[in-house]
């Protein structure tokens, strides 16, 4: 089993579809083993979104993620990385698959509804900044 992380971003915890984005990940076949509501101010955004820092949407990006509560969970599966990618879909919900999270819950592009980590090397970064050792389950 390999864990990931998700976070259920601050326009679909708003728009009260956290709970309807977490089953559908455990519908997936995904065991949350670690979750928590949480509001991530201008620094904590600048840090985790650090590797976007040059790119033009980063500023936005950060004002999008501390607009609001968001729910980071940690996430284990077979092949956790790339099943979360493709049960998310494409970032842009107009191109996301009939039936992902993003085609059903995201707002546009900018407002897609849930992060989903793109290695098992960042996995392993994210899990970090947001759960302790001690904080992840284990069953």
């Amino acid at each position: 089993m390999n864990r990931t992380l998700a976070i259920i971003k601050p326009d679909a915890v708003a728009a009260g579809k956290a709970g309807l984005v977490l089953a559908h990940l455990e519908k997936s076949g995904f065991t949350v083993r670690a979750m928590r509501l949480t509001r991530l101010n201008p620094e904590q955004a600048r840090a985790f979104y650090a590797v976007h820092t040059e790119r033009p949407f980063f500023q936005s990006l950060v004002s999008f993620m501390t607009s609001g509560p968001c729910v980071p969970l940690v996430l284990e599966a077979d092949g956790a990385v790339p099943k979360l990618r493709q049960t998310i879909g494409a970032t842009d919900p107009a191109e996301a698959a009939e039936g992902t999270i993003r085609a059903l819950y995201a707002e546009s592009k900018e407002r897609n509804a849930i992060h989903a980590s793109d290695s098992d090397e960042n996995a392993d970064r994210e899990v970090a900044f947001f759960f302790s050792e001690s904080d992840l389950l284990a069953l």
